[in-house]
Order: C-alpha cells, then structure tokens, then sequence
C-alpha cells in the first residue's frame, strides 16, 4: 500500500490526496510538519532527505516533491487523461503545474501566513498588501483562462493541473480578504464541487 507522509492540512500533501483518490489508490498516510512531528527529526531524512513534505513510499520507492508525485501516480496506473501522452497536451498541463508552484504560491504566501496561519513573514502591512496584489492578478489569470475554455483549466476535460489550480482557487476563497468578482472561478469551484476526491481535500474545511 502506498504511505503518504505530511500533514492533511498541507496544500501540497492535500493534492496528493486528491490525485490518489482521483486514481483509486489505495494509501495510509502518517502526519508530519507543522504541529505534528517536525520535519527536522533525523527520521524524516531517511523518508526525505530534501526535507519537505509531502513524501511517499510506494513499496520501497521514496518520492517526495508533490507534482512529481502526482504525475508518477497517474503515469504509473496509466491514466492519460490526467496526464496526457501527447506531448503538446502534456506540455499544457505541467505548465500550469508548474506555474502554480511557483508564481502563484510565491504570490499568496504572504498573505495566507499573516492573516490564517497568524505568522506574519517580516516587512508588515506593507508585505501582505503586495502579496494580495499579487495574488489577485494571478487569480485574473486564471480567471481569463477559465474563460476561453469554459470548463477545467487546461480545456473540457479534468487533469493533473487541477488538482494544485482547484486547491489554490480553494485557498484564494477561503482567506479573509477583499476579492474581485471572478464569475469563471466561481463557476469553475462549482464544477470541481461535483467531484468526491475535491470535497474531500479541498472544499473540506481546510483554507
């Protein structure tokens, strides 16, 4: 069975919750991180040596970093319609993969920290208001693709991309702040609403 390590409450572990539920994969998962056991414990070197959560033990083969995650579980089981084969259509979806860990984390983080997880970074007021500016054109690009594609975020049909897209859209409507209307990420949180493994690991409580 594979084990999944890191805390349920973890954007990054929950999208590999949600991807293997999405690909009926049976795991067990162990908490670690932030108010669990810290990831700084010398056993979790031996799990991770890059020291982050999430990580997996899939019958001895250690693997952590969760898009690589992701995209090993789908590619494993053989599901290309999360994970395309073409090379182009797989292109787009590790695009916004990518993208998400990256510009768009980078834009919320500041902002999530001081006013959910109460843990101000340094520079103040005046940090959090560049993250929420951030963060909001980030949100009015994924509002503008949503719209040309009227349905998921890579066209009509679910991918791996959602999964870390659909956490952070969840993310950006569960933290107290002042939000445009975005009609094509409401309409799309609805969507992603109609699947179980969502409402388990992203509209489930959690910011």
């Amino acid at each position: 069975m594979l084990k999944i390590y890191g805390r349920a409450n973890s954007i990054n572990v929950r999208k590999v919750l949600w991807a293997a539920d999405e690909i009926g994969v049976e795991y067990s998962r162990e908490d670690w991180g932030r108010g669990f056991r810290p990831i700084t414990d010398p056993e979790f070197e031996g799990i991770n040596p890059l020291g982050l959560i999430p990580a997996i033990d899939d019958e001895g083969f250690m693997l952590s970093e969760s898009n690589t995650i992701v995209r090993y579980l789908a590619g494993k089981r053989g599901r290309e319609d999360l994970l395309p084969l073409d090379p182009k259509s797989r292109a787009m979806v590790e695009r916004w993969m990518d993208w998400q860990a990256t510009d768009l984390n980078n834009s919320w983080f500041p902002t999530f920290f001081a006013l959910v997880v109460k843990s101000p970074l340094p520079g103040g007021q005046e940090v959090v208001d560049l993250s929420t500016a951030k963060w909001t054109a980030n949100m009015r690009r994924i509002e503008a693709q949503l719209a040309s594609t009227g349905a998921y975020i890579c066209g009509a049909q679910f991918t791996l991309a959602d999964i870390g897209i659909g956490l952070a859209v969840h993310r950006w409507l569960s933290t107290p702040i002042d939000r445009p209307d975005l009609p094509a990420v409401a309409a799309y949180y609805e969507l992603l609403s109609q699947r179980p493994a969502f409402m388990a690991h992203g509209r489930n409580g959690l910011p």
